[in-house]
């Protein structure tokens, strides 16, 4: 292995140690572009000095904060509002009323983002809430969103979205109903908002709450796990889920071969149920009838 491909893979050991994401060769083009600001502010100009300045720092603390720093260079914070439409499109249409007739008892529900980003997908669902206040009044909706990117929970957590974002899936009556226009950009209303919460986490981890999740959302994570990663990216997921809770995946991501805690719902693209109440399971028992 030359040097320089040497120090392409620590960077990519990195990556994995602190993510559980795999640095594919596919990807591992991208690598400088992604790390272009960390060069700039570093005062440096590739991959090769980068690691040496890594092992050159006289702290740990010093060491763990660049390392830091290039982690959140190197995840892919890719998101908008409302993203995949027509597969969003199902959480209003059939997840969230499924979802209050099984719980009208406790007028409760909890669901869970992760891999949220900077946001969007946990505002988009606090908007389908906010659009229908008279069937949610009196409803204690819980929001929460997660990411193992400390910086961008920070920006989820504001609010506060340049005019380029807020027009990413948001027609311009959306974005005055669910937005005030600041001198710093637009910020998701306090009304729409008030159901959401964030903070820092890694889907590998512990779920982070010790209540269960009617509904998660794990949305395009996965595709950088290997299959071993992935597996326990979903045993987390499967114990942080009433039996009965709703899994959301990406438009390109699947149980199907990747777990056994997991069966895809009939005629519901991306989603999923546990499988000891899935359709498979329990014949007899639709989740989510035609008309729901």
């Amino acid at each position: 292995m030359d040097a320089h491909h040497a120090s392409h893979q620590i960077i990519a050991d990195l990556l994995a140690e602190r993510t559980g994401q795999h640095l594919t060769e596919s990807r591992r083009w991208r690598v400088s572009t992604a790390l272009a600001g960390v060069f700039r502010e570093q005062g440096i100009s590739n991959v090769d000095q980068l690691v040496c300045l890594l092992e050159g720092q006289e702290t740990r603390a010093a060491k763990r904060a660049l390392a830091q720093q290039v982690v959140e260079a190197l995840l892919n914070n890719e998101t908008y509002f409302f993203r995949d439409k027509p597969t969003f499109d199902q959480l209003s249409e059939h997840v969230l009323p499924n979802l209050a007739r099984k719980r009208a008892d406790t007028r409760r529900i909890s669901i869970w983002c992760a891999g949220c980003s900077t946001g969007q997908e946990v505002h988009s669902l606090a908007m389908a809430f906010a659009d229908n206040p008279e069937r949610w009044h009196g409803w204690t909706i819980d929001l929460l969103g997660t990411d193992v990117s400390a910086r961008v929970i920070e920006a989820a957590r504001s609010g506060l979205y340049s005019q380029f974002e807020v027009q990413r899936g948001l027609g311009v009556i959306e974005m005055l109903r669910h937005f005030d226009e600041t001198p710093a950009g637009w910020k998701v209303k306090d009304t729409t908002r008030q159901i959401t919460r964030f903070q820092a986490h890694n889907v590998l981890d512990e779920p982070p709450a010790r209540a269960r999740f009617d509904l998660v959302l794990c949305r395009n994570v996965l595709l950088y796990f290997d299959q071993a990663t992935r597996e326990k990216a979903f045993a987390r997921l499967a114990s942080a889920m009433n039996a009965d809770g709703f899994l959301m995946l990406g438009a390109g991501e699947t149980v199907v071969g990747q777990t056994s805690a997991f069966a895809p719902m009939p005629e519901r693209a991306s989603l999923y149920q546990l499988k000891s109440v899935s359709p498979a399971s329990q014949p007899a028992q639709r989740a989510l009838p035609a008309d729901a």
